[in-house]
């Protein structure tokens, strides 16, 4: 399947898994460190929308900033924060557990969403993926997405005024995300392509 490619001013739907389906967050500080990696290197290029981080893969959904808005070293190397995004943690992830070799599956997938339906839908299956891969019974606790960061009145890097916005405020937000863990098979085979 051929990849999208990064463009300021795109959304995109940017997901991976381990290589050979290996896990990539082996205890609690790797997904912590995984998100400080995120906020260093794609806070400066792309606005985050959502993200989940499960045991062998993780989903996220962002905004390539305009150019003119994230640093002049990127603007002709869009991927370039990626790249220092998954060498380093793969690097750490090395060291610590004492493994070589590559962590991620070679390419990493990205989806360009085109329209705020396809976004919206888009955000509510990435926070139901833990209950998609059975990691709970009830997504809204999983604690390595971004929904409860969406329910939090906590400052955020999460464009949550935003998102808010799309889904015409907190209480659709919530209300269309719990709509849809009861039927969520059907809006997993709508949006799923990459079969984890």
């Amino acid at each position: 399947m051929k990849k999208d490619v990064l463009e300021s001013g795109a959304i995109y739907h940017f997901y991976n898994r381990g290589n050979n389906k290996e896990n990539i967050f082996i205890e609690e500080k790797n997904y912590n460190y995984f998100l400080q990696l995120v906020k260093k290197y794609l806070l400066p290029i792309a606005d985050i929308y959502a993200y989940c981080l499960l045991k062998n893969h993780f989903h996220l959904a962002f905004k390539i900033k305009e150019k003119e808005d994230f640093p002049e070293k990127f603007t002709d190397k869009i991927h370039l924060p990626f790249s220092n995004l998954f060498n380093t943690y793969t690097k750490s992830v090395n060291k610590a557990y004492d493994r070589t070799g590559s962590l991620f599956q070679e390419h990493p997938q990205r989806n360009r969403v085109e329209t705020e339906d396809y976004l919206r839908q888009l955000i509510i299956y990435i926070h139901l993926n833990p209950l998609k891969h059975k990691f709970t019974d009830d997504f809204s606790i999983y604690k390595h997405s971004s929904y409860q960061t969406y329910l939090s009145e906590k400052d955020t890097n999460i464009k949550r005024a935003y998102i808010f916005d799309l889904f015409g405020g907190k209480e659709n937000f919530i209300f269309h995300h719990n709509e849809n863990q009861i039927k969520f098979e059907g809006l997993i085979d709508e949006i799923d392509k990459f079969d984890f």
